[in-house]
């Protein structure tokens, strides 16, 4: 069951089809009782089962599973294979993560009737790693993934917000991971995230629209575009945020959004960003958690003359960056501490510390949020120049403070 036959086998089947034949192969080739496939909601708090082959009574009461507290959860939290043997005449359960670039897409779960050798865990970690590929090849063609996706049923509004986040809430390369969470309210508040990667950059946002429900929606949909279209078309950072005001302004029926920049150069590390009315980001180095101190532009859409400044940030290897929305900063949640959060949960993927982090704000709000939360988290791991300046002390600005002062910028 090579690589190759896996794909060539998913590819001739029918894009709703393709998991099951993965899974009816994997249980031919092994001798598993059951093989199934786990897709991950929005929010990573819970999965649902999909593509199965066979059957077994797992315990489990419904097909969607919440992910607190299970074996499932510490598979996705770890990136490693767990195998659960519980003696003699039991099943063995082996749950593998499925991932590609660290976005954790879901989990392979199989029941085999022995323990499996060294050579059986390649085979599944393969099958897992492969079934990463065949899910993004084919959600594209079929409703089914968005439908696991799905905790809850999604309001017009919420539809819409979803579909301008990126396909991959997380990315892994060489000099860095990055990944986004997003809490929508119980109406929308038009949180919008987004990350792209360049030949020689990375580039991230973070936007919140003015309003809430279809509205704020319809906003970010012409901020978000304005921004893909400016950047593809390669404008400048101070280009792309100025083609994102033009089409507030024109198309915006008086509303605003406020939105973060970044840029960051592969390369040598060279970070520029522009803030437009948002909440400033705050930065980990050594422990600390400061916020950096932007100059403040306009939102995007004021009628006023204005101009965008593109800032120096200085990020060095070994940094992680968080970029948030009021949300994160809301009167329910003043209780908690983010910085501290931030230093609690250093250790942790940024995939898995931006849940953590959203869910923090959930569990202070003791209910539904009165505003979208949203929040990016960047690690940074560094290109030539910034380890030169990590090994000489060079500091690139001067903008940045103590966090917990009081002071995050202006937003909505």
């Amino acid at each position: 069951m090579t690589l190759a036959g896996t794909l060539a086998a998913a590819e001739s089947a029918a894009p709703v089809e393709s998991l099951d034949v993965v899974a009816r192969m994997l249980k031919e080739r092994l001798g598993a009782v059951s093989v199934s496939f786990l897709i991950t909601d929005f929010t990573g708090s819970s999965v649902v089962r999909l593509g199965a082959a066979g059957s077994v009574d797992t315990d489990e009461p419904a097909r969607r599973i919440t992910l607190r507290g299970t074996l499932y959860d510490d598979v996705i939290r770890t990136q490693r294979p767990s195998v659960e043997d519980r003696g003699e005449g039991a099943l063995v359960r082996i749950v593998a993560p499925v991932t590609n670039r660290g976005d954790a897409i879901g989990l392979l779960e199989l029941f085999l009737p022995a323990a499996p050798d060294g050579e059986v865990m390649r085979e599944i970690g393969e099958t897992a790693h492969a079934l990463a590929y065949i899910v993004i090849a084919n959600r594209s063609f079929t409703d089914v993934y968005q439908w696991g996706r799905r905790t809850t049923p999604l309001s017009l509004a919420a539809e819409i917000q979803h579909r301008l986040l990126p396909a991959s809430l997380a990315c892994e390369a060489a000099q860095f991971a990055v990944a986004g969470a997003l809490e929508p309210a119980d109406h929308v508040g038009g949180d919008t995230f987004d990350y792209v990667i360049d030949r020689d950059t990375v580039q991230l946002s973070v936007t919140d629209a003015m309003g809430h429900d279809v509205d704020a929606a319809l906003l970010a949909t012409l901020v978000v575009g304005a921004l893909r279209r400016a950047r593809r078309a390669g404008a400048s950072l101070e280009e792309q945020a100025h083609e994102a005001d033009r089409a507030v302004r024109e198309h915006g029926r008086e509303g605003y959004v406020t939105g973060q920049l970044l840029r960051i150069s592969l390369l040598d590390g060279g970070t520029e960003f522009v803030n437009a009315g948002h909440p400033w980001p705050l930065r980990m180095r050594d422990g600390q958690v400061r916020e950096i101190v932007p100059q403040v532009d306009r939102p995007f859409g004021f009628h006023a003359p204005h101009t965008y400044r593109v800032q120096s940030l200085d990020l060095r290897p070994d940094d992680r960056l968080v970029m948030l929305t009021d949300g994160m900063l809301e009167r329910n949640a003043k209780s908690l501490d983010l910085s501290d959060l931030i230093v609690r949960t250093r250790a942790l993927h940024p995939r898995e510390a931006a849940r953590a982090l959203i869910g923090a704000i959930v569990d202070a709000g003791h209910g539904p949020l009165e505003d979208d939360a949203t929040v990016m988290c960047l690690d940074w791991h560094g290109g030539s120049r910034s380890q030169r300046d990590a090994a000489t002390g060079a500091d690139l600005t001067d903008a940045s403070q103590p966090s917990g002062t009081g002071r995050t910028g202006p937003g909505r």
